[in-house]
């Protein structure tokens, strides 16, 4: 799908706050409304809008500790890594990557306690896992964007 200066304005908007109304949505890309909620239909329906979430503060949240883990593993046994990695409530996004490791995670954990137990127990014990690397995140910024 081609998006126009229009398409990627209306994400702008929803980056920033996806809760807008339709109505300010359409006052803030200078559409009408209608038109403002087609162009978001078909955003959502294509795919190039995949899902509404909450943007939380970890540490607030009581996710005191977190931690970039990479991940050595056999990348024939990807599928079932991914599936199993996803499975693991304190690991927040992972990614397929080159270079010296093949996979990333994000784990907010609630203390190092927690991270050891999810990276030693929980990560490490997947088949697929050959070696990790735990790199603590010491503070972190959101932002906002496509």
């Amino acid at each position: 799908m081609d998006l126009d200066e229009i398409d990627r304005e209306i994400l702008d908007v929803l980056a920033a706050d996806a809760r807008v109304s339709m109505t300010t949505l359409a006052e803030a890309v200078h559409v009408s409304r209608a038109s403002a909620h087609a162009r978001f239909r078909r955003l959502v329906d294509s795919g190039v809008i995949r899902g509404f979430t909450v943007q939380m503060n970890p540490v607030l949240a009581g996710k005191r500790t977190s931690a970039y883990v990479t991940i050595s593993a056999d990348q024939t046994e990807w599928q079932d890594l991914r599936d199993r990695l996803t499975g693991i409530p304190e690991v927040c996004h992972i990614a397929l990557i080159g270079g010296e490791f093949d996979v990333i995670a994000l784990v907010r954990a609630r203390d190092n306690q927690d991270l050891r137990r999810v990276v030693l127990e929980e990560i490490q014990a997947i088949p697929a896992v050959r070696g990790t690397r735990t790199q603590l995140i010491f503070e972190d910024f959101d932002t906002a964007g496509v």
